[in-house]
């Protein structure tokens, strides 16, 4: 199991009460692995994080874990080991803008 903390907009429209998630990914511990799991865990957040066609990151969106930023890392790129131990979670950030 894996541990995701989404932000506010995306645990409202996920339904869930606390600031963290579960999802199963198996064997495959990747970035792509985790996303796909929380989508079909919860349907209402697919293309919330990633572009329904390309599948690619959107824009504001950030991913850290370990205190790394791993948003720029290739979406099949092998997650840190505390995050698939469980010890540390996946955070998913909406980025912020202005000026």
């Amino acid at each position: 199991m894996v541990r995701v903390v989404l932000p506010y907009h995306l645990r409202n429209l996920a339904q869930v009460s606390g600031d963290e998630v579960q999802v199963n990914i198996g064997s495959h511990a990747t970035l792509n692995a985790v996303l796909d799991a929380l989508e079909e865990t919860y349907p209402a957040l697919k293309g919330t994080i990633r572009d329904h066609t390309t599948r690619q990151r959107r824009p504001f969106i950030r991913f850290f874990a370990c205190q790394e930023d791993l948003s720029h890392e290739g979406p099949d790129a092998v997650l840190p080991e505390p995050v698939l131990t469980g010890i540390s979670p996946l955070l998913i950030v909406g980025a912020m803008a202005g000026g």
